[in-house]
């Protein structure tokens, strides 16, 4: 049961902080609660109103898609089914940057600037206005309530968006501390900063633990090599977020921090996706995303087969994210959780198209091919693998005094069993490898896959 204070924050300051700033937060979050318990077919009628009133606003206030309709001859007044989608065209990252201005709704209200980190090469610079911000809010505060942790609880956030961390002035110190919420820098990991990171776990206790998977793993595996107890704090749930969760990561986050962990998909440009439940189901925010799974070729793709998420943001009237490709690839499931809730589910989530790598017969399989190569190697502290052509794959080590040298023969081999015996594979001992300037990791990057699958970055 929820503290005074927590319940103080919950009902009262809370909603005057997002009242404040004209968003409708609470509001959103409460009508969440009543139709995530929806049957399906109620979320779908629900998604078809939105989504004709979503293209009605495009239509008449954004210069970008008023064009596009009227070149397609496309009305959305008659838009009665998802299946219309598939008459537009996919948003992708170059069409944002070549029409930014042009996407932006004339009648748009709080529109805020962002941006992705850009681990494509370059940033991507977009949007957001007082709808959708309320509507992501709600979204990710309807799902920390399925485990049992409220706004106002206390809260440690292992981040490292510069945006984030560039906003921390005065103002923002006094919300957070309001808020129970306390900021910790995910790309400044030196020893004594994940000291100091342990003892304020310890000390705050928090209820909840939220950030990047490999971020909270590397924090967990301090504290267990250093013998420091974690489990005994009353940490509900750890949400991950913003990189791939692989099971190595959830098994020791769990382990030394004695909590669930959920896994959280989503991102800045597309908005919150999908949340894991108690009962271990990623449920899609059916009431303002419609996700469609496409091949190669742009195809629909029914449930149960892997593909390019692509999404549609119900709550973008002031810069629309219509038919956005994710660059991510992942299956719809076709059955219903036994928790009783009617949204729908993503079954898996196989990562990003640059997780993926490509042998040199033109084979596409996954980086976990790789990934388990290393892994597990005695003295294997870090590493990154980057696929740079199909004739060169880079591995970056860091490692300590178990690692043996034959395991430079066995990494080799391998990557070679996987990726073809003409590769030429470059292993490069390195003292520490750098984390992507948000403070994310990725374990495995290919500059072949993203053109293989038809990423359209």
């Amino acid at each position: 049961m929820a503290d005074l204070y927590t319940r103080l924050v919950a009902h009262t300051l809370f909603p005057l902080h997002e009242r404040l700033k004209h968003h409708t937060t609470v509001a959103v979050r409460r009508e969440m609660e009543l139709s995530q318990w929806w049957q399906p077919e109620q979320l779908h009628e629900l998604q078809v109103r939105r989504l004709r009133a979503l293209l009605m606003s495009a239509n008449e206030h954004v210069p970008y898609y008023r064009d596009l309709f009227k070149q397609l001859r496309f009305d959305p007044m008659r838009v009665d089914s998802l299946d219309v989608l598939r008459k537009l065209p996919f948003l992708t990252k170059r069409d944002i940057r070549a029409n930014t201005e042009r996407l932006k709704a004339k009648n748009a209200q709080g529109l805020v600037r962002f941006n992705t980190g850009g681990s494509s090469g370059e940033p991507l610079i977009f949007f957001i206005g007082n709808e959708r911000i309320s509507h992501d809010v709600a979204a990710k505060w309807r799902a920390t309530r399925w485990w049992g942790v409220d706004i106002g609880d206390p809260e440690i956030v292992v981040w490292g968006s510069p945006i984030e961390l560039g906003t921390q002035d005065r103002i923002r110190q006094w919300r957070d501390k309001l808020l129970r919420t306390k900021l910790l820098p995910a790309f400044e990991m030196s020893s004594q900063n994940l000291d100091d990171f342990v003892a304020e776990i310890r000390g705050i206790r928090p209820r909840m633990l939220f950030g990047y998977p490999s971020a909270l793993a590397h924090i967990a595996a301090h504290a267990e090599t250093n013998g420091i107890r974690m489990d005994d704090l009353g940490i509900r749930v750890a949400f991950v977020t913003s990189e791939k969760l692989y099971d190595h990561q959830r098994n020791i986050i769990g382990r030394v921090f004695g909590c669930y962990v959920a896994n959280g998909y989503g991102g800045r440009d597309a908005g919150f996706i999908a949340h894991e439940c108690p009962k271990g189901s990623m449920h899609l925010t059916a009431e303002d995303i419609i996700v469609e799974i496409v091949d190669e070729a742009g195809n629909s793709l029914p449930h149960g087969e892997a593909g390019e998420i692509i999404t549609t943001h119900l709550a973008t009237r002031d810069f629309p994210f219509i038919r956005y490709r994710t660059g991510d690839v992942g299956v719809l499931g076709d059955r219903l959780c036994t928790c009783g809730r009617g949204l729908p589910l993503l079954k898996d989530i196989q990562g990003r198209t640059t997780d993926f790598v490509v042998a040199q017969d033109g084979t596409v399989m996954h980086g976990l091919a790789l990934v388990y190569v290393v892994r597990d190697l005695p003295g294997v502290k870090e590493f990154k693998i980057v696929q740079e052509s199909l004739d060169l794959t880079r591995i970056l080590l860091v490692t300590d005094e178990v690692f043996q040298p034959e395991c430079e023969q066995t990494i080799m081999a391998g990557f070679k069993r996987r990726l073809g015996a003409g590769v030429d594979i470059e292993i490069e001992h390195v003292a520490v490898i750098s984390k992507e300037a948000s403070g994310k990791f990725r374990y495995i990057v290919s500059k072949v896959a993203s053109s293989s699958l038809r990423n359209s970055a």
